[in-house]
Formats: C-alpha cells, sequence, structure tokens
C-alpha cells in the first residue's frame, strides 16, 4: 500500500564524516544532530562521503533543508590563503600540532560546497555548525585563518579599540555602518584577550565566552539566559572545538556573537531569515548541541536547541511551499488506456529532461520516444498552472522533438562558452553574480505567479 504523503517528514541532509576504523573507512555523523533533527519532526538523508557524490546530488532530491556540521580543515586554495603570510615553517607546525583536523578532504569539500551553493541558489533552509559555517562563508566568497593561534591569538593585545576599528580588524565587510552592527564599545570586544578555542583534552566540556549582538536571532533564542552584570551582559558560554575560524566574513551576512578575542562566532543572512516562510541561512561556529550537563545531559542554556528547532522549522515551512500540497487537489484515477499514455508522456518528458542535461546522447534511437510528448504539446491541451509548472520544470517547454534537438545543440554552444567566460572569474565576481541571479529569479518568479494569478481571473 502506497504511503500517506502527509506523514512523509520534509528531509535534511547531513554530510558523513570520514575515519578509520579496523583499517577500513567508516562514514558517520554525530548523533546528537541526528537526534535534534528527528526530534523536531524531520528526517535526516546522510549523505555518504564517497568519491564522485558530488555529482550525484539531484539524485538526493527533494532536499528540503541542509545540516553540514564537524570535519576536516577546507582546502586552502579554496579562498585567499596565500594572503596569511604564515610560513612553510608555521604551516608544517600547524600540521604537526593539529594533525587530525589538517588533512584535506576534497571529495568532503566538493560535496559541501556544492550543497551550500544549491542552498544559496534556490533559498533552501541551511544551517552550519563549526566547519559547516565555514563552507558556507567560503561559498558565498568569504575567507578564513588558516590557524587562530598564529593567525588572531598573537594580535590579541589588550588595548581598547572603537566598534569601527574592531570591525575592520576581524575583516566585518558590510554595507551596515559598523555601529549598526556593534551597538557600543562596552558591548562587543572593548579589548582583545586571547581565547582557547580548542581543548583536545577536553572536547565536550572546553567553554569560552561569547558575546552575543542585540537583535539577532541567538539575542532572541539566548535572551532569557544572559547575564546582565554591567560588565559582562550579552554574554553565554559556548562549546568549540576549532583552530580556525572566519577572518573575512562574506558581505551578505551579519555577524550574532563574537569571542573575546574578536572572531566571529556566528553570523546569518538577515534577508533569508523567517523560520515560518521557511528561509534559514546561518552559521554558528560553536558547538550549540555538545552544551550539555556531564551528568544528566541538559542543555546549559534552554537556547542551545533553538537552532536547531527553528532549522527544522523553516524546512518543514520550506517542504510545504515547494510541494503546495496545501493548494494540489487528489488526482482522478485514470483508466487502463489513459494510465498507459499519461505513462508515455512523462517517459517522454524524462528522457527529454535527461538529454536537456546530460547532452544529446543518441539522439535517433529516442525520437520515437520523444514523440508522446511532442504531440501531447502540439495539442496544444489547455493546461492548469500546476501542469504547465510541472512541465517546464521538466525542461518540456518546447513544441515539437525537431526544435527541441536544435535547442539542446544551441544550448551547448551556449554551455561552453559561458563555462569558458566563468572559469577566468574570481571567486567574489561567481558570488555577486550568483547573488545577482538568485535575485533575479526571484522577480521572475512572481512575475509568473502574478501573470498565471491574472490568466486564472479573466
Amino acid at each position: 500500500m502506497a504511503p500517506d504523503l502527509s506523514m512523509i517528514l520534509p528531509r535534511v541532509l547531513i554530510v558523513s564524516r570520514r575515519t578509520v576504523r579496523k583499517n577500513k573507512f567508516v562514514d558517520f555523523v554525530g548523533e546528537y544532530h541526528l537526534d535534534l533533527i528527528v526530534s523536531y519532526g524531520a528526517a535526516p538523508v546522510i549523505v555518504p562521503r564517497v568519491n564522485g557524490v558530488h555529482m550525484l546530488l539531484e539524485s538526493f532530491q527533494p532536499i528540503h533543508g541542509v545540516l553540514l556540521c564537524e570535519g576536516e580543515d577546507i582546502d586552502p586554495s579554496l579562498y585567499d590563503a596565500e594572503l596569511s603570510g604564515l610560513s612553510q615553517e608555521e604551516l608544517d607546525e600547524i600540521k604537526k600540532i593539529h594533525s587530525s583536523d589538517t588533512t584535506i578532504d576534497r571529495e568532503k569539500d566538493s560535496i559541501e560546497l556544492a550543497l551550500a551553493k544549491l542552498c544559496l541558489e534556490r533559498n533552501i533552509p541551511y544551517l552550519g555548525i563549526c566547519r559547516g559555517s565555514q563552507v558556507l562563508n567560503v561559498a558565498c566568497g568569504g575567507t578564513l585563518y588558516q590557524d587562530l593561534e598564529k593567525e588572531l591569538s598573537k594580535n590579541c593585545l589588550s588595548r581598547s579599540e572603537s566598534p569601527e576599528m574592531l570591525c575592520r580588524s576581524i575583516g566585518v565587510l558590510s554595507d551596515m555602518h559598523p555601529s549598526a552592527v556593534l551597538k557600543n564599545q562596552s558591548e562587543i570586544g572593548q579589548k582583545y584577550e586571547k581565547v582557547v578555542h580548542m581543548n583536545y583534552d577536553n572536547y565536550d566540556g572546553h567553554r569560552h565566552v561569547v558575546k552575543i549582538v542585540e537583535n539577532t536571532p541567538l539575542h532572541k533564542w539566548f535572551k532569557d539566559s544572559l547575564l546582565e552584570e554591567d560588565d559582562n551582559k550579552m554574554e553565554i558560554w559556548v562549546n568549540s572545538y576549532h583552530h580556525q575560524g572566519v577572518k573575512k566574513l562574506a558581505q551578505r551576512f551579519v555577524p550574532m556573537a563574537f569571542a573575546n578575542d574578536g572572531l566571529i562566532e556566528g553570523f546569518y543572512d538577515p534577508d533569508t531569515y523567517n523560520p515560518v516562510e521557511g528561509k534559514f541561512i546561518m552559521g554558528l561556529q560553536f558547538h550549540p548541541e555538545r552544551m550539555r550537563g556531564k551528568d544528566n545531559g541538559d542543555f546549559d542554556y534552554p537556547g542551545c536547541a533553538m537552532a536547531y528547532q527553528e532549522f527544522v522549522k523553516a524546512v518543514i515551512a520550506y517542504e510545504k511551499k515547494l510541494n503546495g500540497c496545501e493548494n494540489i487537489p487528489r488526482g482522478v484515477k485514470l483508466n487502463r488506456e489513459l494510465e498507459s499514455k499519461r505513462k508515455s508522456i512523462i517517459r517522454s518528458f524524462s528522457i527529454a529532461k535527461n538529454m536537456y542535461s546530460n547532452g544529446l546522447g543518441r539522439i535517433s534511437e529516442k525520437i520515437s520516444e520523444l514523440e508522446p510528448g511532442a504531440e501531447f504539446l502540439e495539442a496544444n491541451t489547455a493546461l492548469s498552472v500546476q501542469q504547465e509548472n510541472r512541465l517546464k520544470q521538466m525542461g518540456a517547454t518546447v513544441r515539437n522533438a525537431s526544435t527541441y534537438m536544435n535547442r539542446l545543440k544551441m544550448n551547448e554552444e551556449r554551455e561552453r562558452m559561458a563555462r569558458a567566460i566563468l572559469a577566468k572569474m574570481s571567486i567574489e565576481q561567481l558570488s555577486d553574480m550568483i547573488g545577482f541571479y538568485h535575485k533575479m529569479g526571484q522577480l521572475c518568479s512572481e512575475a509568473l505567479d502574478n501573470k498565471f494569478n491574472d490568466m486564472e481571473l479573466a
């Protein structure tokens, strides 16, 4: 019996991390993440860190949310690492100290960067914890400290700074005036202090202070727990385990929290944050899922679970919006002949979509299977808005097979030229272009909806 679609939970993709057990590679995901996703009403889908998976991400559709968490250092060549000024001796020392984290995993990088960019393009809810926040920043053109001890801690002289100087020195680049991010000097980072972000001997128990920025989601979640003493206002103690962090924050993001050494511990995109509407793009450098009591497992603060709760809320809303489940009427039951025709038309569209996406292939062998779809479209059958949208999604926007073949050839040449141009562009230019086309896509979608509504009213 077919499952009741109303009971199927939305899907959250989580990329596994690789380790070695009994001389074999094993993929794993921290259980805290899985427990929290399930407890708030979504189904975690583990994406294995296996060679070639980054080319198969469409196979994991539908994707209603992405949670990226722990892992090794991101390949420094993916951001402006050469600007760090670290000598080869210093880099070798970093690898020796952090041997378990400095082994580059390019396949995991490829998978997670592809997922992050997919979320940014389609407004799919995204939560990045620790490495996941760094992936999000790099995907948008931001950079990282290769090592906090070498690059950031050595600058932690106990010196007073204005909010403007603090923003510039920690790499917060934004159209907002710094005072809009840091309300006043006493509130965030009045002076730099050296912070221990990683303790190999106390993985779960290690804590350090972060200062939360007002009027951000973190402020809302931890508001009842924030210390109110004059010298410690807006502070909480967080768990962290990392030797890298955000250096230059990508332009679209706004900081939510800072460590006392000036490192950004949380950020989000305010233009894509509304969990009720399925909007959630956020990165947290610290680990709220591990901020628990040693004996009873209770969270240090009630707000610790809110990141996951609000993320899953956005995932559920996004899934409903994607499926349009509240507005789709139940399908009509077809007789055997009509059902056979329906399947042949769907197969025709499926072949057309694959040819459109993957190249022409052997056209001569597939023309006969394309004909049912072409005939269906030539018949000018009146389509509902939902049917027309579905056909467009499948690439079946042509009127006959020959026109479709010609368009495929033209698209192939255009794609070749576009790839050549994009290969010459910088990371920042590509990030800006993604933002532009994402906005244009939203505007086009709104315009199409308006036209469809006008058609229905006519």
